[in-house]
């Protein structure tokens, strides 16, 4: 049998891909509920992720796979309209026009950042195209520096460094261009007279994490206990423990017992690397952040655009109003706004702040921004949080990565597949995930692992 730690998609995706090689599979995951930060809430028609979540074109593997599980008629491409909110003013960001139309950066200013997105550097006066080709070209320059060398230094302050802001807070110094440089290539696939197709699956990402569960097998998966043990003997992994958390044991009260141990070929950890660590001893140093994201519910639409930008000292990063871009028909009318901020250090503000401090810090600042928005018009306010939800993607991030493969590390059959991974840089995603559980799966399987186009 082969061990997953975790029953988010990583670990999901790595089950199912073992199947496949024909691998009987247990995965074990400590919380109630799957999927990890594609975890949904429900509302008055479709489930909604609490954290928001969309597809890139570029995903191909996680586009596959919805295939290969029979959803893909339902995976939709709606253009999610951008942005940037400066000076009081939403001002849109998607097609050429609008771009031009941006007061705030000059005519040589745009057509820096333009070339940038295209591709294209014209450093030296000669347009160079498919310069970025490589972004582990650019791991070590800092943001600042790059920006500034291959567009304009009014680029970097007036529209770069206010989203950094937002994005890393103080830690955005230590940020690598490769990132940047990443998030444009995402971000980057438009439709110059319509704007950005994304991709976002009907009835939501749930639907993808049911299907996962369906195909793995609800036998195949235990919820509700830790691993807390791996064991090796003579440099293999031999065998993990499990220790049932408090909703195990009050079912397994009659004459059950919490502890067990299961022999295993191999392990896929596929859980943040503390989890890796507090089993194994490996030593990960990659810094995360905290997420703190609020889905709000309005009887009424805030703006008409779906991702939009704060160009200025917000209490949050973003407002990203998710029926601008899926119909509010497919959440009983509802209007549905993502409210997202991240944090450096727990001991930041924002962190300590409750629920309901929260809700009215936004809300209030919702107002200053938009003076004829009224918040009589929220019916609910859910605030979720995780204190790693992504990386820190700082200078010589790809020396902090962990193997997929440990066996030089700590012992043969020992594998990651979490958020600290190669498949996760230089941004994570659903798609990331996938990548990684798959990686590991193929390693055991001793098959020749195959990495989509766009996936690298």
């Amino acid at each position: 049998m082969i061990g997953i730690v975790g029953g988010g998609i990583a670990g999901l995706a790595a089950a199912y891909r073992l199947q496949q090689h024909g691998y009987d599979v247990q995965v074990f995951e400590a919380s109630d509920d799957l999927g990890g930060l594609a975890a949904t809430y429900e509302t008055n028609g479709d489930r909604i992720e609490k954290f928001y979540h969309h597809l890139s074109a570029s995903e191909q593997t996680i586009i596959d796979l919805i295939e290969e599980l029979g959803l893909d008629d339902d995976l939709d491409w709606p253009i999610g309209k951008n942005a940037y909110y400066m000076d009081g003013v939403v001002h849109p960001m998607d097609k050429p026009w609008e771009i031009l139309a941006y007061p705030h950066l000059s005519l040589y200013d745009k057509f820096r950042l333009g070339m940038l997105t295209l591709d294209i550097d014209v450093r030296g006066g000669i347009p160079k195209f498919d310069s970025y080709e490589r972004l582990e070209d650019y791991e070590d320059v800092p943001i600042k520096e790059f920006v500034v060398d291959h567009t304009s230094r009014g680029v970097y302050e007036d529209f770069v460094e206010p989203l950094l802001d937002g994005k890393f807070g103080d830690r955005k110094e230590d940020v690598s261009a490769a990132w940047f440089l990443g998030r444009i290539k995402f971000r980057g696939e438009r439709d110059l007279l319509r704007g950005e197709p994304l991709g976002y699956l009907r009835g939501g990402f749930g639907r993808l994490i049911d299907a996962l569960v369906e195909a793995v097998g609800r036998e195949n998966i235990t919820t509700g206990v830790y691993v807390t043990d791996l064991e090796t003997e003579g440099g293999d992994v031999t065998s993990l423990t499990t220790d049932a958390t408090e909703s195990a044991e009050i079912a397994a009260a009659d004459g059950g017992t919490a502890t067990e141990t299961h022999d295993v070929e191999s392990v896929v950890v596929a859980a943040m690397p503390n989890v890796l660590e507090d089993l194994t001893g490996y030593e990960c140093d990659i810094d995360f952040q905290g997420a703190v994201c609020a889905l709000v519910t309005m009887d009424e639409p805030l703006t008409d655009t779906y991702w939009l930008n704060i160009g200025h000292d917000a209490p949050f990063g973003a407002l990203v109003e998710h029926t601008n871009y899926i119909p509010p028909e497919q959440y009983g009318g509802d209007h549905l706004l993502y409210v997202a901020s991240y944090i450096q250090d727990y001991e930041e503000d924002l962190w300590q702040l409750d629920d309901d401090e929260v809700e009215d810090l936004w809300l209030s600042h919702i107002e200053e921004m938009f003076p004829e928005w009224d918040r009589s018009s929220v019916t609910n306010f859910r605030l979720a949080r995780n204190p790693r939800a992504a990386p820190v993607y700082e200078r010589g991030y790809l020396d902090m990565v962990v193997p997929y493969d440990l066996g030089d590390d700590i012992a043969d059959g020992i594998y990651y597949a979490g958020m600290a991974s190669k498949a996760q840089y230089p941004e994570r995603s659903l798609n990331g995930g996938i990548v990684a559980g798959y990686e590991c799966a193929d390693r055991i399987s001793g098959k020749k692992v195959v990495v989509s186009p766009g996936d690298e």
